[in-house]
């Protein structure tokens, strides 16, 4: 995909790339596109797995629970995550602390972008929005998320989980459906205060 000029590209993080990163890919493109409209475009949402099926449809069940949100399901295709996508992306939200383990292994200088993506909407309910950029017309959005990845990363040695698996979002390959939407509320209620806090407009739910 070419990168636009100016963009911030999003990485989302699971095991297979057919459950969990799918169902955050195509949320987050939603309520980007909600609350941004043409300016979504700056912000690249993007997923892949560590033992990604690469080529591999999402989970039907998965597809189920983004139509039932009006997100589109259609034409995705599993990736395994490689390193050019680390290097590419300004924020890689995981799953899990495992998943975050391994892509901060994987080296350039991830560290400080990546975090799992229930860990980054805990951080970021502390970030003050007024010290982040106003994005304006769109202008400078791209600005305002790294800024907000700089502010969540100075919080992460002060503001600790309540437990580790605080912290995770299950994975429920292979579980029935009720499971699955189960997790798109959990992935849809930790993306809400992120996409806030990247765009500065709130959700209409």
């Amino acid at each position: 995909m070419p990168r636009p000029l100016d963009s911030f590209r999003i990485l989302f993080v699971c095991t297979g790339n057919v459950c969990r990163s799918p169902i955050a890919e195509r949320l987050t493109r939603l309520e980007l596109a909600t609350r941004l409209g043409p300016a979504a475009g700056r912000i690249v949402v993007e997923s892949a797995g560590t033992w990604g099926h690469e080529g591999a449809p999402m989970e039907a069940h998965a597809a189920t629970v983004l139509d039932e949100y009006g997100a589109d399901s259609a034409g995705f295709a599993g990736r395994e995550l490689l390193d050019e996508h680390v290097i590419d992306a300004d924020l890689v939200l995981t799953a899990t602390l495992d998943h975050r383990a391994q892509v901060i292994s994987m080296g350039h200088s991830a560290g400080l972008r990546t975090f799992t993506l229930k860990e980054f909407t805990r951080l970021v309910r502390r970030v003050d929005p007024g010290t982040l950029p106003y994005p304006g017309d769109g202008s400078r959005l791209t600005d305002r998320a790294r800024a907000l990845v700089r502010s969540a990363a100075a919080l992460r040695g002060w503001l600790l989980a309540a437990s580790p698996e605080f912290d995770e979002v299950d994975d429920p390959y292979g579980a029935p459906i009720g499971m699955f939407r189960n997790c798109g509320e959990e992935i849809f209620d930790a993306l809400d205060p992120v996409v806030t806090a990247l765009t500065g407009v709130p959700g209409v739910h």
